[in-house]
């Protein structure tokens, strides 16, 4: 079987960063020496698993994920993953894919809070391609009975919005 495609959206405009203090994009913001989005492509390079990073500058999210599930459209299936999850597990990502093989849809979920990424097998294609504007795939994903896993992985809901979200990114990398 095919492994999924990693779609990594790096559109945002990240405004709520912006209005927190910072100077200019959350994925450019250096966490560690590096830029959020580096961190986060580490994670995804280290999982092994095909990827795309949408960086278009699409005006919402539903609008990268249709363009990302369009530029991979021969893909098995999609693991949706925000650019600014920079803590996330290598393993966490296999961990959904290998869901995803058996499964249309996959939320990872970590202490009861759901995560990313979202896992979509190929039936949701023509959906994911029909999205737009700010909400992403939550509509696909509240029509569906997705199968739920829990990861102990606290970097699936790591992910940074604001100046503050930077600085407790960082405290927890140097625990680390």
């Amino acid at each position: 079987m095919q492994a999924p495609v990693v779609l990594v959206l790096a559109s945002g405009r990240g405004e709520r960063f912006i209005a927190s203090g910072g100077g200019g994009s959350k994925l450019q913001a250096l966490l560690a020496g590096k830029p959020v989005l580096e961190h986060t492509l580490a994670a995804v390079r280290a999982s092994g698993l095909p990827f795309h990073v949408e960086d278009a500058g699409h005006p919402g999210m539903g609008d990268s994920i249709a363009a990302g599930v369009r530029a991979t459209a021969n893909a098995s299936g999609w693991l949706v993953l925000p650019g600014d999850l920079p803590l996330i597990a290598p393993s966490s990502l296999l961990a959904v894919a290998e869901a995803l093989a058996h499964h249309s849809l996959v939320v990872p979920m970590h202490s009861g809070t759901r995560g990313h990424p979202v896992g979509f097998s190929a039936v949701h294609g023509p959906a994911l391609q029909a999205l737009s504007g700010a909400e992403g795939a939550a509509v696909i994903v509240r029509s569906s009975t997705p199968m739920r896993i829990d990861l102990d992985d606290v970097g699936i809901v790591t992910d940074i919005d604001t100046m503050e979200d930077l600085a407790g990114a960082e405290r927890m990398l140097a625990l680390r």
